[in-house]
């Protein structure tokens, strides 16, 4: 019997033993360098403003990009973005033939619109 206990303390021993063994650190990979980002070509693709469209951003052909950026430069110095709801747009004199005839459209029907402008 004796022989008995110590079989079984000689195997809790070897479970702890076992238990407390240091783990191997998991290899670390190289962080992979992430590609920079391409820009879509068909947004990078010069486009003509239409007759209407030109008083507003310039009648050169530039991306529609530049165009986007160019028509929020001209809603904020002529203070066109509605005060209560900032997503809509007021027309004013030179804006109204490009929304279609609107008073007011929303920012996102915006791009839309514009996009009608260009060739």
């Amino acid at each position: 019997m004796a022989t008995a206990k110590k079989k079984a303390a000689a195997k809790k021993g070897a479970k702890k033993a076992a238990k407390k063994a240091p783990r191997k650190a998991a290899a670390k990979k190289a962080p992979a360098k992430k590609a920079k980002r391409a820009p879509n070509p068909a947004f990078m693709k010069a486009m003509t403003p239409s007759a209407q469209l030109a008083p507003v951003v310039g009648a050169t052909p530039m991306p529609r990009t530049e165009v986007t950026k160019k028509l929020w430069q001209y809603i904020k110095k002529n203070n066109l973005q509605d005060a209560k709801n900032r997503r809509m747009i007021n027309a004013d004199d030179k804006l109204k033939p490009i929304f279609g005839g609107k008073a007011q459209v929303s920012m996102f029907d915006m791009t839309k619109l514009v996009n009608k402008h260009l060739k």
